[in-house]
């Protein structure tokens, strides 16, 4: 029973290696060709400035079935002109792309300014507007986040993802001047 124990165990060890090496190579960030350029926390759009974080909304494509009828043998007109045999259809499917994929880009806070003061300061800020009714934590909880998506909503972005944008209306991270 213990050298049984034992073999199985070791093989349960080879599968846990395996299965943490392939689980590792999945997490590893590479640059996609055409989505965007690998920065801070993962993926950006291109041309973005260096030390920002973005997050994406991929939009699916709209893609439309168009269905006709394709004449396979026309119909047989015998000598005295009515029909032999009638014509023979078949039907023929087809996709259109009626509008592309696309990913809608976001900027947002990066980890190191992403702090635990900057979520309360969050939640303070959702909890004076009436968006947020739980206890100021700093954790970035489901609660926080429902009400993150509900202000986002509002002005058509649909994420519980803090965006900057939302932070600066918000007020809890400084607007950039301008020249």
């Amino acid at each position: 029973m213990t050298q049984a124990f034992k073999s199985g165990s070791g093989l349960c060890s080879t599968i846990v290696l395996f299965s943490a090496l392939a689980l590792s190579a999945c997490l590893q960030t590479t640059p996609a060709s055409n989505s965007g350029d690998v920065l801070n926390n993962g993926l950006a759009p291109h041309g973005a400035p260096a030390g920002t974080c973005w997050e994406k909304i991929p939009t699916p494509a709209v893609v439309e079935t168009v269905t006709k009828k394709v004449l396979v043998t026309p119909a047989q007109t015998n000598s005295d002109g009515s029909i032999g045999t009638l014509p023979v259809y078949r039907q023929e499917s087809r996709q259109n792309i009626v509008t592309p994929r696309a990913n809608n880009w976001f900027e947002t806070p990066c980890p190191p300014a992403f702090t635990v003061e900057l979520v309360s300061t969050l939640q303070r800020a959702l909890l004076a507007r009436g968006l947020y009714s739980g206890v100021v934590t700093g954790n970035m909880d489901s609660a926080t986040r429902s009400a993150v998506l509900a202000i986002q909503s509002k002005n058509g972005l649909h994420s519980e993802v803090l965006s900057m944008e939302t932070a600066r209306e918000l007020g809890i991270v400084a607007v950039p001047r301008t020249p």
